[in-house]
């Protein structure tokens, strides 16, 4: 080929049948059938200046030509024409020049100097060069192989080897700057595409045998090393690799420091401008968010992430934290360690630092008592998490790295697969494992991570399965196969870890396929260790050595950058859509909204839980204008219907059987103590709360009255129950209450005719309640009367007929002894049975006996209410103080004590509940709903609703579409 064409500084014409140069204006000679297309961006300048040279040109400045598309006839054998005289000059100069064809025959004879030492300079150039350099000042010339094809036989014919000695006396001068042509014959296609350049002028020169022979050798000698200098590629390759990694490394070390200094001059007083979110950090935020999204309108969340799958201690967890350059993850001997998915956020930062989404903590990764601190929050978190009788829980823990040199992706840890459950397990422990994988690996836009043990048989292998059945076409699998180390010694056939890299031995696919080693198997190893183990394996091993293994397959590094390039395709490729899938969804929920909740406004849960807090501690504060008579009449009554039995049964009725005023008077006075002493004021302050306790629920549902929205009920009932349990009453008031109680019924004195008519009119009250309830009581026993019968239609059973003639046997008894008293003796026990007997009756003694009972309760009673009228007038005569007067009303001097008691007792109370306790039941209602509004669970439980619904998902919806907005447009920036 023509120097001046390859040089770009002339084009071929054609005159005649021949080529003559424009440039240098020499004759051309071709051969048949030879096309030049020959870009000249990619000509190397040494071309120009070895065309100035030899042909001495110097003038020849032409622009750059476009690419030359020529095609010549055979014009291979015409000889060299003399170039003709330029025009102008006279016919005497052309003449000097024809008498010189001696130098120029002898300057184009040693053109082929200039070639070699050009040559020799370019090549021990290039041959300086890294990989990575020469990748990118090579040029591609293999679509130029037609322009002069079977170079190496032709070039025997055309030249003259010991004419070319004779012509190069200074061949040895050049060969003293060559370089060692070992290093660069990679290169020499190159060089030897520059040597058949066909510029000179004489007829083709035929070469000798043994230069034919040499080349033959030469050719052979490059095929037997192609083998070596393959493997040499390889090893320079990766090692290449590594000190590219360790200068990373290290660059980011002082990067690390500098910011650290930067961050140290901030702290003194230096404006530290807002640091922008990554964009990591904001595709993170989303599925935090997604995660608790509860999904309607078949709206799914289908955004990418890295589901890290494989059996159970196959070395998951060990290359999630070699990709995170921490030991983060709790371990343990062949137990399960991950009990619950663990989406850890990876991203890149100037400090090596760990925090979860829910704290604010910073665990520095640096520090190994951070590190296990991080280790065990993490193995707390996932126990809470577990439910009492399951082992694995579906609950994300949600984990954030940065780093120096990590990766930006997003992970997730699953629990491992298991093929039998094992003591201490739950039975259901494989099929939720099962279930946990597969509702993450159905997410069309999941990458999935397919972790295989290498130590191991490959037929154990059940991962493989479960990702063929979810991926079947592997286009969006990434295999890993661990313990590589062991795996080349244990295994008799290394070519089977071949076929497994190779996707020839398992039946799923995969996008790639790699091999790593995570450490020698110690928990205690750091991560610098674990790579240099790791790189030193792969630079020994025959596995890489032999090309079982390529070269960009091995160490977790490369797995890392494959992993991470794919998640981003995949996020670039479907996160628009998932937004539009998102923006259709918002667009239904507010339509829902405005057709069934036109005039509300969108209150999520926690916005109602807000209302609903401020209308309960309204109701508090109501309970503080009770007025104190209502407090003191609702106190009164209850405090009485809790007593009055004890009153009666055990104070009143055993005083009422003594003989004179004087026993019965001591009698009531012990009684009465025992009872002050031990049950009178429990009795009081449970009457007192129970009353706040229905008061504070009256004041609710008169609430709920006015409020239509009954979305609250639940909430304000769990508030009134929880501050109720939690509430509890000053045990310092219950001595104090005791003394007024004491004091209040050791005073006998009435003073005046009200308060004795007040007395009466409690006694007789309290003697027909009485008797009313004694009544109701017999009536069941013995069953409806004669009246009833007829009238309704009702019949007696035989226990009530039983009853009945008990009851009429027992009456007779009492007519016949009207002062009797309230026990039977056996003797009238067995003379009712007899007389019963006789009317063919059987009855049991016990029957008897609780039938008497209620007898002579409502006999006692009707006898009672009768003296009750007749010391209506009897004041006068307690006034004046006459004991032998046959009118004794000790019994109303009883229920006025009894009276007062009970006025005293809740003027008390109502006291201690105005000034104390309506406050710190105000202050248990503020805790509780405080605790409640942290409880995110609780909310959930107590507001409920197809509205509350509504609003939270509306709410959720924009915020997932405002983040991925932001996200797409941060994406599009960094693009």
């Amino acid at each position: 080929m023509h120097l001046c064409h390859l040089a770009g500084n002339g084009t071929m014409l054609r005159v005649g049948g021949k080529v003559i140069c424009t440039a240098c204006r020499n004759l051309v000679p071709t051969r048949a059938g030879v096309r030049f297309r020959i870009p000249f961006q990619k000509l190397h300048p040494l071309y120009r200046a070895i065309h100035h040279r030899y042909y001495g040109n110097t003038n020849c400045q032409h622009p750059p030509h476009r690419t030359a598309s020529r095609y010549f006839t055979s014009m291979s054998r015409l000889p060299m024409r003399p170039s003709k005289p330029p025009p102008g000059s006279g016919s005497r100069g052309y003449q000097q020049k024809r008498n010189f064809w001696v130098a120029r025959l002898a300057a184009r004879l040693l053109k082929l100097r200039y070639i070699l030492l050009g040559s020799a300079v370019g090549g021990g150039y290039t041959a300086k060069k890294t990989y990575d350099e020469w990748k990118d000042m090579l040029p591609d010339f293999s679509e130029y192989n037609w322009v002069i094809p079977d170079f190496v036989w032709e070039l025997g014919e055309q030249i003259d080897l010991d004419k070319l000695a004779k012509a190069l006396p200074e061949m040895e001068e050049i060969a003293k700057l060559l370089p060692d042509f070992d290093k660069i014959r990679e290169n020499f296609t190159f060089i030897k595409s520059l040597l058949p350049s066909e510029t000179s002028g004489e007829p083709p020169l035929k070469a000798t045998d043994a230069s034919t022979a040499a080349l033959q050798d030469d050719k052979q000698y490059k095929k037997s090393s192609d083998k070596e200098k393959i493997d040499q590629l390889q090893e320079d390759l990766l090692r290449t690799q590594l000190k590219y990694q360790r200068m990373l490394e290290r660059l980011e070390k002082e990067n690390k420091e500098l910011r650290k200094v930067v961050l140290q001059k901030d702290d003194k007083g230096i404006h530290q401008r807002k640091v922008k979110k990554s964009l990591i950090d904001l595709y993170s935020e989303v599925l935090d968010i997604l995660s608790d999204y509860d999904t309607n309108y078949n709206t799914q969340d289908h955004l990418p992430r890295v589901v890290v799958v494989g059996d159970q201690s196959a070395g998951k967890t060990s290359v999630l934290e070699m990709i995170a350059q921490a030991r983060i993850f709790p371990r343990g001997s062949g137990e399960m360690m991950t009990r619950s998915p663990v989406k850890v956020t990876l991203s890149e930062g100037p400090h090596h630092v760990a925090l979860f989404k829910d704290s604010g903590r910073e665990f520095d990764l640096t520090k190994e008592e951070d590190l296990a601190a991080l280790r065990h929050e993490i193995e707390l978190r996932m126990r809470k998490s577990v439910k009492e009788g399951q082992t694995v829980s579906s609950e994300t823990i949600s984990l954030s790295v940065k780093g120096p040199g990590i990766q930006r992706m997003v992970l997730v840890d699953l629990p491992g697969v298991i093929s039998t459950v094992t003591t201490g397990m739950a039975l259901d422990t494989k099929e939720t494992i099962f279930s946990i994988s597969k509702a993450y690996m159905q997410n069309p836009n999941a990458i999935i991570l397919c972790i295989q043990d290498g130590s191991v048989d490959a037929e154990r292998s059940i991962v493989t399965d479960l990702v063929s059945q979810m991926d079947p076409q592997g286009k969006r699998t990434i295999f890993v196969l661990t313990k590589v180390d062991l795996a080349e010694k244990n295994l008799a056939s290394p070519s089977r870890i071949q076929q497994i890299v190779e996707g020839k031995l398992f039946p799923m696919k995969a996008l790639g396929y790699f091999a790593v080693v995570t450490g020698k198997g110690s928990s205690g190893e750091s991560i610098d260790s674990i790579k240099d183990y790791e790189e030193e394996f792969f630079q020994s091993s025959r596995l890489l050595r032999d090309g079982m293994l390529k070269a960009h397959q091995v160490t977790t590094k490369n797995l890392s950058l494959a992993v991470s390039d794919c998640f981003w395709k995949m996020v670039r490729e479907s996160v628009e859509q998932q937004a539009d899938v998102f923006k259709a969804s918002r667009f239904n929920l507010e339509t829902e909204w405005k057709n069934n909740y036109p005039r509300l406004r969108e209150l999520d849960r926690n916005e109602l839980y807000e209302k609903a807090k401020n209308e309960i501690l309204d109701e508090v504060i109501s309970l503080s204008q009770v007025t104190p008579q209502h407090w003191e009449a609702i106190l009164q009554k209850k405090l009485w219907e809790r007593v009055s039995t004890h009153v009666i049964e055990n104070i009143y009725l055993p005083a009422a059987q003594t003989i004179d005023s004087g026993t019965f008077n001591t009698t009531v006075d012990i009684k009465l103590k025992q009872w002050t002493d031990k049950q009178l004021p429990h009795k009081a302050l449970e009457v007192a709360w129970e009353t706040l306790q229905e008061e504070f629920a009256r004041f609710m549902a008169e609430y709920k009255g006015k409020d239509q929205d009954d979305i609250f009920d639940k909430l304000k009932e769990a508030v009134k129950d929880e501050s109720i349990k939690r509430h509890k009453w000053n045990e310092r008031a219950m001595d104090s209450l005791r003394v007024i109680q004491h004091n209040a019924l050791e005073d006998r004195s009435i003073t005046d005719k009200p308060q004795w008519d007040a007395a009466i009119q409690f006694m007789e009250q309290t003697l027909q309640s009485r008797l009313k309830d004694t009544e109701a009581v017999i009536k069941d026993m013995v069953g409806p009367d004669w009246k009833e019968r007829w009238m309704s239609w009702k019949n007696r059973t035989p226990d009530q007929h039983i009853r009945n003639e008990t009851k009429t046997e027992l009456e007779r008894l009492l007519k016949l002894h009207d002062e009797h008293t309230a026990y039977l003796a056996n003797d009238e026990v067995t003379t009712v049975r007899k007389n019963l007997e006789g009317r063919s009756v059987e009855v049991d003694p016990v029957l008897i006996k609780d039938t008497w009972h209620q007898l002579y309760r409502r006999h006692f009673l009707q006898k009672a209410l009768s003296h009750c009228n007749l010391c209506k007038r009897g004041f006068y005569y307690y006034q004046r103080h006459f004991v032998d007067s046959e009118l004794e009303c000790n019994d109303v001097v009883l229920f006025w004590r009894i009276q007062r008691m009970l006025v005293i007792t809740a003027n008390t109370l109502r006291q201690q509940l105005t000034n104390t306790e309506v406050r710190r039941l105000e202050k248990n209602v503020k805790e509780v709903l405080d605790d409640f509004g942290e409880d995110l669970e609780k909310k959930s439980q107590l507001i409920t609703g197809r509205r509350v619904q509504l609003a939270e998902d509306l709410k959720k919806v924009r915020e997932i579409q405002e983040k991925l907005e932001a996200f797409i447009e941060a994406l599009h920036k960094e693009k």
